[in-house]
C-alpha cells in the first residue's frame, strides 16, 4: 500500500471522527454537553494531546534517522567506489578489465535501485555475480612492485568495505516504523478530532479548520512514511553522487 493511500485513509478517519462528532452532538441529552462535561473532556484530551505529539515527535526521528543512514550510506559508498577506481588507475594498465567491470557494476546498481521509469519499485538486493566478479579480477591481479603489491592490498579492502556498504543498504531497507504504533497515534487523533467536533462550533468556519488541520496531521504522516521508503516515493534519496563518480570511471 503507497504512502499516499495509508495517508488518505488517515484523513478519513480524523477528519470522518469529526463528522460524526457533529452529527452525534444533536442527538446528545443537554447534560451531556455541559460546562463541566467541556472541562472533563478537555483535561482528558490535553493528556491524549500530549501523548500523540511525543510519539509523532519519536516516529517522525525513527523515519529521519533511518532515511539520513541511508542517505549517508549512498554517499560514503560514491566515494569509496570513485577512490578504488583511482587506486586500480594507479595500478596501471593490468587493472583496466577490473576498472571496467567496477563501472558495469555501478551501471547496473544505478539501474536497478533508481529506475527510470518511477513507478517501479527499487530492486536493493545487490547483484551478487557482478560484485563476486569483481572481487576476483582484484584479486588475479599480479603485482610485479611494491607499489603494486600495496595498491593490489588496499583495492581489496575498499571493494570488500563497498560490498560490505551495498549489503547493509539492502539490509536496511525495511520499514523503521511500527505499524501497531502508527495504528495507536491514529486512534488518538481519531479522538481528538471527535472531542473537536463533538464541542466545537458547528458553523463551516469551525468546518474548514477541522478539515486543514486533518490535512495538516495526514500530510505530516504522509511525509514520515515516505521518509521511512528513502529509495522510493517523492521524498528519495538522490542517485546524483553516484552518478558523477559514474562520470569519471574508467577513464
Amino acid at each position: 500500500m503507497s504512502s499516499f493511500t495509508i495517508a488518505a485513509i488517515i484523513f478519513a478517519c480524523i477528519f470522518g471522527a469529526a463528522l460524526l462528532a457533529m452529527r452525534l452532538r444533536s442527538v446528545l441529552p443537554e447534560h451531556h454537553l455541559s460546562t463541566d462535561t467541556k472541562d472533563t473532556v478537555k483535561l482528558a484530551m490535553g493528556l491524549v494531546a500530549t501523548m500523540a505529539a511525543l510519539v509523532l515527535g519519536l516516529l517522525v526521528a525513527s523515519a529521519k534517522g533511518a532515511y539520513d543512514t541511508q542517505k549517508d550510506a549512498v554517499v560514503q559508498m560514491a566515494g569509496k567506489i570513485a577512490f578504488l577506481d583511482r587506486m586500480l588507475a594507479h595500478y596501471g594498465p593490468d587493472a583496466a578489465q577490473a576498472r571496467a567491470m567496477l563501472k558495469h557494476a555501478v551501471e547496473g546498481a544505478i539501474a536497478r535501485i533508481w529506475p527510470r521509469n518511477k513507478s517501479e519499485e527499487a530492486q536493493l538486493a545487490p547483484n551478487a555475480a557482478s560484485g563476486d566478479a569483481l572481487y576476483e579480477s582484484i584479486q588475479n591481479l599480479a603485482p610485479q612492485t611494491d607499489s603494486q603489491r600495496l595498491i593490489k592490498s588496499q583495492a581489496l579492502a575498499i571493494a570488500f568495505d563497498v560490498g560490505q556498504m551495498r549489503w547493509l543498504l539492502f539490509e536496511r531497507a525495511g520499514s523503521s516504523i511500527s505499524a501497531p504504533l502508527l495504528v495507536i497515534v491514529v486512534f488518538w487523533l481519531a479522538i481528538l478530532f471527535f472531542s473537536f467536533g463533538l464541542f466545537g462550533a458547528s458553523n463551516s468556519t469551525a468546518l474548514a479548520a477541522l478539515l486543514v488541520a486533518a490535512l495538516s496531521v495526514s500530510g505530516a504522516l504522509f511525509l514520515i512514511l515516505e521518509l521511512d521508503h528513502p529509495f522510493g516515493g517523492m521524498v528519495r534519496i538522490s542517485s546524483q553522487p553516484v552518478r558523477n563518480v559514474l562520470e569519471h570511471l574508467a577513464r
